[in-house]
């Protein structure tokens, strides 16, 4: 039997604010299979996180298999939408979930990692970021700055993590990120130029995998996974509707759990995966495949 062993690795999760969602499941799946692992999070969310733990209510959700419960080894505030300190602007800079932070850019995780835990602190990089400020807006309605800042978090920020993460990363490290279908089909009321951001993403992780292996060593993989319905992700509003029509539709008709996408994110980080880079792994129940909706009562549906 083969078993995925990460003791020895550090992982950096960046996009975890809560128990909820994928960002969280993939922390705990690359614990469970012996990786150190640190956080990234969004400022305005870091007490809450902060508090969850300290007051035990994610006690359940960090449960591990050895009765154990997941430790972060560090949480590091970070703001993707900035790469220096420099381009922060100074409202951003005052205001009261900021002003007590030290850097919290991606220059600033990079330098702190290093600071923390040595010149080449780090095996493993998940990219669990997004945001668009009005992903409920149809594009051809969506601002040039909301389309613009859709983008800068959604899918820039994974180019300038690699900039930031890939030199200060051990030998045969890995990235990934999360994508979604909307990156390749039309969803409408997946809006707010988030479609295209995930475009760009998968775009760039074809190319940013051919610029990390040749001159890092390092694999870059991104998973498009099916919809679920996470405190973030109910911000786009028809996540509910997305998960039914996924059941009704897919090969395999039960919902995907974040356990799933977490166990895709540890194995394709993993030297198992030591093959694969530039990819796009689908983590969808195999709704992917299908060419027609077959819950209408298509002929030959089963």
């Amino acid at each position: 039997m083969l078993n995925i062993d990460l003791t020895g690795k550090r992982a950096l999760v960046a996009g975890v604010a809560d128990d909820g969602g994928f960002g969280f499941a993939i922390a705990k799946c690359l614990a469970e299979a012996g990786a150190s692992v640190c956080v990234g999070t969004w400022p305005p969310a870091l007490n809450i996180l902060r508090n969850l733990i300290d007051r035990g209510k994610m006690d359940e959700s960090r449960r591990m298999a050895d009765g154990s419960l997941l430790q972060f080894e560090k949480i590091y505030p970070l703001d993707a939408a900035y790469d220096t300190l420099a381009d922060v602007p100074a409202e951003v800079r005052e205001n009261k979930r900021y002003r007590d932070l030290d850097d919290f850019t991606l220059e600033g995780l990079r330098n702190a990692l290093v600071a923390d835990f040595g010149e080449k602190p780090i095996d493993i990089v998940v990219h669990s970021l997004a945001n668009g400020p009005e992903v409920k807006k149809p594009l051809i309605e969506v601002s040039r700055a909301g389309y613009l800042a859709a983008l800068s978090v959604s899918a820039y920020s994974m180019i300038s993590m690699v900039r930031h993460l890939a030199p200060i990363m051990r030998a045969e490290g890995a990235f990934v990120s999360l994508s979604y279908l909307a990156a390749e089909r039309a969803v409408p009321g997946y809006g707010g130029g988030m479609s295209s951001a995930k475009a760009a993403l998968e775009s760039d992780t074809r190319i940013l995998a051919y610029e990390v292996g040749r001159r890092y060593g390092l694999r870059l993989n991104t998973i498009s996974a099916g919809p679920y319905a996470s405190r973030a992700a109910s911000a786009v509003g028809i996540v509910e509707i997305l998960v039914d029509y996924y059941s009704a539709n897919s090969p395999l008709k039960a919902p995907l759990t974040p356990e799933e996408v977490g166990a895709a994110a540890t194995f394709i980080c993993s030297p198992m995966a030591s093959g694969i880079t530039g990819s796009t792994m689908y983590v969808d129940k195999g709704y992917h495949a299908m060419g027609i909706a077959v819950d209408r009562g298509f002929p030959g549906a089963i």
